[in-house]
């Protein structure tokens, strides 16, 4: 594999940027730094080119960067662009019309296929059905659905239109859904009856009904549902409510784009903080298209004859990034799944990339090492039953990916030929910022390695000083790029605060995260958030390194690692294990807490020893496979859990993990 330098070859969707000539290519850790110093050398015209010659523009911009106001930079000023003509029109203008653009596979194993004319179809005649509801630009719009078609065409609708969507995942509680309705202000909701996980037919409208009774009621005109269990239990209100294939019914395949400024909102998403109130992250309609089409390119390296599989739900950033709008604008094919990993085993994954000869496969840490686990608890299970020659590249998302699981990554689905590309990035960055580049960068397991050319990526201290490389800090991005965020929804100052703090000096962009870079290789390692790093009598540890410790341990499936508040050393280590094997319980239990905490001993040292080890058949995660470490830092301290528990996929487990060793 060569990498990036597949930009000019001839089973490319699209040609390179004008910008780098074949020659300039990245193929080697030469090229990179070359393409970096073209940002060093002419940053804002560097921007331009790519932006011109990656996206159509309906009418050229003139600026390339606004920094009038900042930290509320603007990028692309003076444009027009519309996110869904370039994910569909472009497209098919490029003779890809009949090319798939989604395989969708059901939780049953249903398959369906359309190609890139027939999405654009579906979109242009929900568009217009969206229309003539009186949704129009400036609107914002809330999905609460399933994984689908539907939902892609729904968000692609909302862009095509200039309505603003704001997707919440199906997992969130109704007060969590009435919260953000109210906040972004959304005259129309589309959801679905029913969606389908595991082989359950679990609710989706009933709760919407639910959230406007809370108090989204008065503000929303409209609630647009799609059949997809087509129970007949589900609550129908005559004049609000309507069916998603009859706003479409009768409706034109053609559909006009609604050309938008650069800057105009395409979406706003919410993420949660351990505390306060969810902030709304705006993204702008440009800057956010451009760079997820370009590490699209860049990251993934994606080719004509590619199948791409991001496992992730469109409820979240990675969803949005790299399913809704990242692939279609360069014109690949890519797996859309509704069920889980595993059902109805957990073979699921290997079985699918088997199938639908998957090259290019996009997942979390959290789902690797659960299926470590059941492939060691039912080897039939295990990777090496499937045939999975069709992969040449392998990514990771969502969190830092311990060395034990990049390994069995490498080797069990990788058959240790494919790279690993391990992302680190944010819903607040709007794509990757830091990973390594297929076929370029030199792997390090557990390292998201270099910055992406254009990222200015820095590790400071609390002063904002730089840190020397070998020490860690708070990783910070020196200048704005296209994709960032905008603002927090109707918050402005939060969004200062929290992202531009003046303790920084303000016009440093704060991560949120700990990291440290290798004092040879100047590789970034992410050591976890910032309020994930332990202060342990004076000694700063990052959470994620006891973690990696932990499950390095042959015994250990998966770990979190959390402090709690000591009175003798500041803060205590409280590591959260689930063995390969049956959960320990008495005497059994304490011999392998004390076995792991020497053996954290011998790895890191005394100082990193868990203070507390407790024992779980598994850990508290979303029904993404996020895990809940808000959740674990309550039950650390002993405290009750009052936070909302709904989009956990295991509630008990709670329980159960309240008890120490």
């Amino acid at each position: 594999m060569s990498g990036m330098s597949q930009l000019l070859v001839e089973d490319r969707l699209f040609q390179a940027p004008k910008a780098f000539s074949k020659k300039a290519a990245i193929s080697s850790m030469k090229q990179y730094k070359a393409m970096c110093q073209a940002f060093e050398n002419d940053f804002d015209g560097t921007w331009a080119r790519l932006a011109k010659e990656t996206l159509y523009w309906k009418k050229p911009f003139k600026t390339v960067l606004d920094e009038s106001e900042a930290p509320f930079y603007k990028w692309f000023s003076e444009g027009t662009t519309n996110a869904s003509y370039n994910c569909t029109d472009r497209i098919i203008k490029a003779g890809l019309g009949e090319k798939t653009a989604i395989i969708f596979e059901s939780d049953a194993g249903d398959v369906t296929r359309i190609s890139y004319q027939e999405l654009h179809e579906r979109v242009c005649k929900f568009a217009n059905g969206l229309r003539a509801l009186g949704v129009g630009k400036g609107d914002r719009v809330v999905l609460y659905m399933a994984m689908s078609i539907e939902g892609v065409v729904a968000m692609q609708a909302c862009a095509r239109i200039g309505a603003t969507h704001s997707v919440v995942f199906g997992g969130f509680s109704a007060k969590s859904l009435e919260e953000r309705i109210v906040d972004v202000g959304a005259t129309t909701v589309i959801t679905a009856d029913e969606q389908m996980r595991g082989g359950k037919q679990l609710p989706l409208k009933a709760i919407v009904d639910e959230a406007l009774e809370l108090g989204a009621k008065s503000i929303v005109k409209n609630v647009i549902v799609y059949k997809r269990t087509g129970s007949e239990t589900v609550p129908f209100t005559p004049g609000r409510d309507h069916w998603m294939h009859d706003v479409s019914a009768k409706q034109s395949k053609k559909c006009e784009p609604e050309w938008v400024e650069a800057e105009h909102p395409l979406f706003v998403l919410y993420t949660s903080g351990s505390t306060g109130k969810p902030k709304g992250v705006v993204h702008a309609t440009g800057g956010y298209l451009l760079w997820a089409n370009l590490t699209m390119q860049w990251t993934f390296d994606l080719r004509q004859n590619d199948v791409f599989w991001c496992t992730a739900d469109i409820g979240w950033i990675t969803g949005h990034s790299y399913i809704a709008y990242g692939p279609l604008s360069v014109g690949g094919t890519q797996i859309v799944f509704e069920g889980l990993p595993t059902y109805p085993n957990a073979g699921r994954f290997w079985d699918m990339i088997e199938r639908h000869k998957v090259s290019i496969f996009y997942t979390a840490p959290t789902a690797i090492r659960s299926l470590i686990k059941a492939s060691d608890l039912n080897p039939d299970t295990h990777p090496k039953n499937y045939k999975l020659k069709s992969l040449r590249l392998l990514g990771s998302v969502g969190e830092p990916i311990n060395p034990e699981a990049w390994m069995w990554y490498h080797k069990n689905v990788g058959g240790e030929k494919c790279p690993i590309v391990d992302t680190f990035w944010q819903t607040e960055t709007g794509g990757h910022m830091i990973t390594p580049l297929p076929g370029a960068t030199p792997l390090v397991p557990g390292s998201c390695t270099l910055p992406l050319p254009g990222i200015m990526a820095a590790i400071v201290d609390e002063t904002g000083q730089d840190m020397p490389n070998g020490q860690g800090g708070i990783l910070v991005v020196k200048k704005p790029w296209p994709s960032m965020i905008r603002n927090i929804w109707n918050d402005p100052e939060r969004f200062k605060k929290s992202y531009f703090p003046a303790d920084l000096g303000g016009n440093l962009y704060l991560a949120g995260d700990g990291a440290i870079r290798n004092a040879k290789t100047a590789y970034f390692t992410i050591t976890g958030r910032i309020d994930d790093v332990l202060n342990v009598s004076g000694h700063r540890m990052g959470t994620m390194e006891i973690e990696s410790c932990l499950v390095a341990h042959s015994d250990v499936a998966e770990a979190a690692v959390v402090g709690r508040p000591d009175d003798l050393t500041g803060e205590a280590i409280v590591a959260y294990v689930v063995l390969k094997g049956a959960r320990p319980e008495g005497e059994a239990a304490q011999k392998k807490a004390l076995e792991l905490r020497n053996w954290v001993n011998k790895e890191i040292g005394p100082i990193a020893k868990p203070k507390e080890i407790r024992f779980g058949d598994n850990l508290p995660k979303t029904r993404s496979g996020k895990i809940m470490r808000r959740l674990l830092r309550v039950l650390a301290k002993g405290e009750d859990i009052t936070q909302d528990t709904s989009t956990l996929e295991n509630p008990g487990i709670l329980e159960q993990l309240k008890h120490a060793v």
